[in-house]
């Protein structure tokens, strides 16, 4: 079962889809990884133990901490999103492709692991068998996530969407099956575009999808528009996980989640906040208007 509230990470990294300035306080605030858990820390103290983190370059440390702090955390869990695209670019800008190969590849690996990667990669590569490059892919980012408990793998929106475009439904389809199977979660679909997503992913035979999707008054990032979501949230049989529900600070608190709260359909909602205040007094909106 999807948990009801679950923790963002987009504060931590500098993400505010609607300002440069705060999205550059923000990545200020966060630079320090301490100033990261110990927000970890209130939420986790206010009763939320479900925790959705980007594949990004921060995301090593703070699993690191969460690692050597377990005892600290014995009900968290995680929500995973991957892969973080962005990473991958600027490594490549910095340091080259063989740098950025051995790093993200090779790391942390024995030579029988990196024998049997290059093995499957490789040969998948000559093959163009992408949905082989995408269970090494996992794999790479899920190294990350090692020995935390982890119940819902998401698949980004920057490469979701993307393929959703191409109507790719055999990689969908072997997403879902590889985590299921290997991960022993569930998978979980970013996207900007609920509606086509999830009778997408319906077709693809995928049962009670997972889709995770901005959700708020203002139709922030809600492709087409607004009603098709609402369209979809009252019609169609998925879980869907309301994300942007602030629609980065255009929406106040309570209005924000009056509005998710009125689709009895959702039964998650993801948010992030940089204080004490703003996590509890979500938390206890979300609690309060939400009937889970």
């Amino acid at each position: 079962m999807i948990d009801n509230v679950i923790f963002g990470d987009n504060q931590f990294f500098g993400i505010n889809h609607m300002s440069e300035e705060k999205a550059r306080n923000l990545s200020e605030k966060f630079s320090d990884l301490k100033a990261i858990t110990d927000i970890i820390e209130i939420a986790y103290d206010s009763g939320i133990k479900s925790f959705m983190i980007n594949s990004n370059e921060r995301a090593r440390d703070i699993c690191d901490y969460l690692r050597a702090n377990s005892s600290r955390y014995p009900d968290l869990c995680l929500y995973p999103s991957m892969p973080y695209a962005h990473k991958y670019a600027n490594m490549v800008a910095e340091k080259g492709i063989f740098a950025t190969l051995k790093e993200t590849i090779l790391a942390d690996f024995s030579m029988g692991n990196i024998i049997g990667m290059i093995t499957k990669g490789g040969g998948s590569l000559f093959e163009k068998d992408m949905i082989k490059v995408m269970q090494l892919l996992v794999d790479i980012e899920m190294k990350i996530y090692r020995d935390l408990t982890v119940k819902v793998v998401f698949l980004q929106n920057i490469v979701s969407d993307l393929l959703l475009g191409f109507g790719l439904k055999d990689f969908f389809i072997a997403f879902d099956s590889y985590i299921r199977k290997k991960y022993h979660a569930e998978a979980g679909f970013v996207t900007m575009n609920m509606p086509k997503m999830v009778e997408f992913l319906i077709d693809c035979g995928i049962e009670n999808p997972i889709v995770c999707s901005s959700v708020n008054k203002a139709g922030f990032l809600m492709n087409p528009d607004i009603n098709s979501y609402e369209a979809t949230l009252k019609d169609k049989k998925f879980r869907p996980v309301a994300m942007s529900i602030l629609a980065s600070g255009a929406v106040p608190p309570e209005e924000a989640v009056k509005y998710v709260c009125q689709h009895n359909s959702i039964r998650s909602v993801v948010f992030g906040a940089s204080s004490r205040q703003h996590i509890i007094e979500t938390k206890n909106l979300i609690e309060r208007y939400c009937q889970f």
